[in-house]
């Protein structure tokens, strides 16, 4: 009979419970990057302290270090020692304002194991992740699988390549349930696979179609200045949009403009499983970096503008159309935004497709050529200037700008060009 093991988590189901911080040692210095993974037992001096981050029912096992280290209190301790004495070190540690004794738990063992056939899915990570420390190994690992007849004799331990996970035998999971320890939860990780063969087909499909798009966009916006690896812009799951990822990349531009730019309208149809451009486009909204905070960017004016330009272009063939052959005006309403902006009927105008001497106005990719469309916020007396003379008034205004050295820039604060 095949040996069982489970992944050992922390249990978050209680609200109540408390959340403990980053394990420091006597001199009030992070132990993690000493301590995590080392097979040899570190030594320091003094005990080791753990603060509480959030206040609440202690738990006779936490996970602490952004869940590197279980924090476990003696009960706990005693039985880890007691069934997998060379799997585990144990380091004496107080917890702030409890007076019982807790150890910090230090797993080293590691096991070649994970069964990637039988795993519901796993991701290597990739050079486009901006993560060199995990190019090559597991970057997530959805409903794990490992093949027991190569863990050995570990009893307690993590799997090569995704050390995040903490697993245990079957017989150690049951005597520390049989402890009545508060705070443990377990997954197994052995028997059937969670998903079936045509359930596997069907992700794998999905990730040979969107895998490749994300990494061409990539190219590309670098290519028109530095790519911003560390801001944070709104993402989402649309199932509008044709991948069903609504993403924005954020690329520094010369004279400290920030160009804002959506990622996946131009995905693959998920519900086809066939290669595609989806729309055929993604859309750029170019402005002052003063515009545009990287602190906030999903509450500034030029992301909820492009925001809600794109429900235009998802929600309305004939936006699509016009975005893709020429310029396009069209008048929104939208929150949010710099009264300067804003029409008597609090409406804002915007010009789709304005040509520039500085972005490319298509950009290669695995499944076809995706058209960049510019998106110019209007002043009111613009949008007045196009819906009055209709495709001259657009042209005129295109030129206008041109002239101007304005072209696809959205400025709050400007002169009117009519």
């Amino acid at each position: 009979m095949s040996k069982r093991y489970f992944r050992l988590n922390e249990d978050m189901s209680s609200p109540e419970r408390w959340v403990l911080h980053d394990t420091l040692d006597a001199q009030g210095k992070k132990v993690g990057a000493r301590l995590y993974l080392n097979e040899a037992p570190t030594r320091f001096d003094g005990r080791l302290r753990v603060p509480i981050l959030h206040p609440g029912s202690p738990l006779d096992f936490s996970l602490a270090d952004a869940g590197d280290f279980p924090v476990v209190t003696e009960r706990v301790a005693s039985t880890l020692a007691e069934l997998a004495p060379g799997d585990v070190q144990l380091y004496p540690a107080e917890v702030d304002s409890r007076p019982e004794p807790y150890f910090l738990v230090n797993v080293a063992r590691m096991v070649r194991c994970i069964d990637e056939a039988a795993s519901e899915e796993v991701r290597y990570g990739e050079p486009e992740d901006n993560l060199p420390d995990k190019i090559g190994y597991y970057l997530s690992v959805y409903g794990m699988r490992i093949d027991p007849s190569k863990v050995g004799d570990a009893r307690i331990f993590r799997p090569w390549g995704y050390p995040a996970a903490l697993l245990v035998a079957e017989d150690v999971k049951d005597a520390l349930e049989r402890t009545g320890a508060t705070g443990l939860k377990f997954t197994e990780v052995t028997g059937p696979s969670p998903i079936s063969d045509e359930e596997r087909a069907y992700k794998q499909r999905c990730r040979e179609l969107l895998e490749p798009p994300p990494a061409a966009r990539r190219a590309a916006w670098k290519s028109l200045g530095v790519l911003d690896e560390l801001a944070v812009a709104p993402r989402a799951i649309c199932y509008e949009w044709p991948g069903h990822r609504q993403d924005w990349a954020i690329i520094h531009r010369e004279a400290g403009r920030i160009l804002l730019v959506s990622e996946g309208l131009s995905d693959p149809f998920i519900t086809k499983l066939e290669p595609s451009v989806g729309f055929g486009l993604e859309l750029a909204l170019e402005t002052e970096g003063t515009e545009l905070p990287l602190d906030a960017i999903e509450g500034s004016w030029p992301y909820n503008l492009l925001e809600r330009v794109s429900k235009e272009v998802v929600a309305h063939e004939h936006v699509r159309e016009g975005a893709q052959t020429g310029l396009l005006a069209l008048e929104v309403g939208v929150m949010g935004m710099p009264a300067s902006l804003v029409t008597t009927e609090g409406r804002v105008g915007v010009l789709l497709g304005l040509e520039s001497r500085t972005l490319p106005r298509h950009f290669p990719t695995p499944f076809g050529d995706v058209r960049l469309v510019t998106v110019k916020a209007l002043l009111p007396a613009e949008l007045e200037y196009v819906l009055m003379r209709g495709a001259e008034g657009a042209a005129e205004l295109a030129r206008r700008f041109a002239e101007s050295g304005e072209e696809h820039v959205s400025r709050a604060n400007r002169r009117a060009a009519v």
